[in-house]
């Protein structure tokens, strides 16, 4: 089947169950403060990216692929995959592990802090995703995110590269194209296991801390522009296969054959920022349906500004986006 014949999206990885806490200030050490709204969603990349592409009412097939718990969290987060329009066969339960979930103390127009269990994404591997399975679909794209969130596949195989690059290779052998998302993680490994997947990727989502810290480059600033082309230029040499898409709230780089492209966004005032969470897998979505559509970069760089606008203006990573965010284009 060729690429041209392919259809429908896998979002692979990580599968979270997001609480977003609203709270007036951050308190100081030993201090309570009141949480004056709590909400919660599906989190993860895939999740949101998956859950995004069914609100817009992308017509080809998205096929969520992860791990959850066996317990209560897990029947919740399968109940909210359903309510959003996916079907859950692929994905498992462990009674090994409790369901990945993120608390966000959201502080509405200011800050965010996030508190994450991994969970039950530590157990996801290779064998779980099937990738056979999911390119005898006749699936386009396999999304996998988060790297460096994940950690059976972030680990090394017997190959010494990370996992995740043998599951993104079996993807790309059997005709689809890779896309994967990055983490702002800690992981000590974090450049290694970046690193180690690019030439498997044809398409990599990154944002500037992410860029430098998988790079070692500096980036000093969301405006700064030399330095995000630079860390975009360093992933690109590393082996990524088409582009290196590299956002900010104040910039995405689009980096394609060496040459980078820079885009900006109209900036929201801040009366119309509810919360961050999910800014940036939202601009993904719009992205990735674009590449699933064939359309051009500044089409889908345009959606994506769209979707991660409309992000924005609610609590969770998905609420905002609905078919209005398609009906234009």
């Amino acid at each position: 089947m060729s690429a041209g014949e392919r259809r429908g999206i896998a979002c692979a990885g990580n599968w979270i169950l997001d609480i977003v806490h609203d709270i007036p200030a951050w308190p100081a050490k030993s201090d309570l403060v009141q949480i004056t709204k709590q909400v919660s969603g599906l989190g993860g990349g895939p999740a949101n990216v998956a859950s995004g592409l069914m609100a817009m009412g992308a017509n080809y097939p998205v096929v969520p692929v992860g791990l959850v718990g066996a317990r209560s969290l897990g029947d919740e987060m399968l109940a909210l995959t359903q309510e959003a329009g996916l079907d859950t066969a692929r994905i498992g339960r462990t009674s090994a592990a409790t369901t990945s979930q993120t608390h966000v103390m959201n502080v509405p127009g200011d800050s965010r802090t996030f508190f994450h269990h991994t969970g039950a994404n530590d157990l996801l591997d290779a064998q779980m995703i099937d990738v056979a399975g999911l390119a005898g679909m006749g699936l386009k794209i396999f999304y996998l995110g988060y790297l460096n969130l994940l950690a059976t596949l972030d680990a090394p195989g017997p190959d010494g590269r990370p996992r995740a690059a043998s599951v993104l290779g079996d993807a790309r052998s059997r005709g689809m194209i890779t896309c994967v998302d990055l983490v702002s993680s800690q992981s000590s490994g974090f450049r290694d296991t970046v690193f180690g997947c690019l030439p498997e990727i044809d398409y990599l989502f990154l944002n500037e801390t992410e860029a430098a810290r998988a790079t070692g480059l500096r980036v000093d600033a969301p405006e700064d522009e030399p330095g995000m082309i630079a860390a975009a230029r360093a992933l690109s040499e590393g082996g990524v296969l088409r582009a290196v898409i590299l956002h900010s709230p104040a910039r995405t780089i689009w980096l394609e054959h060496g040459v980078a492209q820079v885009f900006a966004p109209a900036p929201l005032p801040p009366e119309k920022i509810v919360s961050s969470v999910g800014a940036g897998d939202a601009l993904a979505t719009g992205i990735i349906h674009g590449l699933h559509m064939g359309w051009t970069r500044e089409a889908a760089v345009e959606l994506g500004f769209r979707a991660a606008a409309a992000c924005l203006g609610t609590q969770t990573a998905t609420g905002g986006l609905g078919p209005e965010l398609l009906s234009g284009s």
